[in-house]
């Protein structure tokens, strides 16, 4: 009697924590239900396929139900399908790596609507993850936007180029562009639209023989520079180009050739003033030339009288040969005095 009495005992306790853990159990359930019910029916009545345990395996894995259940909602109502790449899982994992879900979904679902631009699930992601608005990007490619170059707010009002006449051209234009979603991962943004329009026009206006021809031809600047193939490599595509405004404004070529000749001028007079200072030189260097000559001079005549001395004492000079040397000096300065005029 005391082994069945305790028999039974161990029955009704099995049985208590049998209830027990079927009670928080059911309970666990209709707390995961109460928790998951809506986007459970959601996804239901609209077959987007994710399960009550899809929606518990996002709890654990720190991902946002609401935003994966929605956004396959929203993908399967615009007839995207997991074919497509679209899948629950894929959805996950966009998000886990710090993806904007809704937003990629929501650009593919754009894309597909406007039937102009063909994008996918991968590439919608690569897009997205690396850094661009992808919704934006497709939204330009639809409807394409307007780049004003310069752009708005630059040092620079105008594009300032000068044609071979020297006439100086203001420009500006606005650039219309389409989003490449091709190259939008690693292609260059509109700064680079800008320099390179920029850098066409002004080149354009350079070869002009005359401003007047650009003047009278706006649309020969535009076609020179869509020729050029300015949107390689970029994360754009030129539909036009467009001169909105161009001005005449100074006259460079005048004002350059004044500069050069003014220029000219002073190099000729620092080379006229070298030259006279040469010659003041030279002339200076021949009046000391004729002083030492003339020193010299004085000097041989100091020693005339000594010699005539010395010729004197040894006799090889007598007094008819001096008197005869003094009439022959005499009649040399009458001369001079006649030839000076008596000065």
């Amino acid at each position: 009697m005391p082994l069945l009495a305790q028999g039974i005992l161990n029955d009704s306790r099995l049985w208590i924590v049998l209830t027990i853990g079927a009670l928080i159990a059911v309970l666990v359930f209709i707390a995961i239900l109460a928790r998951f019910f809506r986007l459970y029916i959601q996804s239901i009545t609209t077959d987007a396929g994710i399960g009550l345990f899809d929606l518990l395996r996002m709890t654990f894995r720190k991902v946002n139900p609401t935003v994966i259940v929605r956004s396959k909602i929203m993908a399967v109502q615009a007839g995207i399908t997991e074919e497509e790449g679209v899948t629950t899982k894929g959805l996950e994992a966009h998000y886990m790596a710090g993806g904007n879900v809704p937003l990629v979904i929501r650009s593919m679902i754009a894309a597909r609507k406007a039937k102009i631009v063909e994008l996918g699930f991968k590439q919608a992601t690569a897009i997205d993850l690396a850094g661009r608005n992808i919704l934006e990007a497709v939204q330009t490619s639809v409807y394409p936007r307007v780049i004003d170059c310069p752009a708005k707010g630059s040092k620079r009002p105008s594009l300032d180029a000068i044609a071979k006449d020297g006439i100086q051209l203001k420009v500006k234009a606005r650039v219309t562009v389409r989003a490449n979603l091709n190259q939008l991962i690693g292609g260059a943004t509109e700064e680079t639209i800008i320099a390179r329009v920029g850098e066409g026009i002004v080149s354009a206006i350079g070869s002009a023989d005359s401003h007047k021809e650009v003047l009278e031809n706006p649309d020969r600047i535009t076609k020179a520079v869509i020729d050029r193939n300015l949107d390689s490599q970029t994360a754009f595509e030129i539909v036009s180009i467009d001169i909105a405004d161009i001005d005449v404004g100074d006259n460079v070529g005048a004002r350059l050739q004044a500069d050069q000749a003014e220029a000219d001028t002073r190099v000729a007079r620092a080379q006229a003033e070298g030259r006279r200072a040469m010659a003041v030189s030279q002339e200076q260097e021949n009046l000391a030339g004729i002083e030492e000559k003339r020193a010299k001079l004085v000097e041989a005549e100091a020693e005339v009288p000594r010699a005539m001395a010395e010729a004197f004492q040894t006799g090889k000079l007598g007094i008819l040969d001096y008197y005869k040397m003094k009439n022959v000096q005499a009649d040399t300065d009458m001369r001079e005095a006649i030839a000076t005029g008596g000065k």
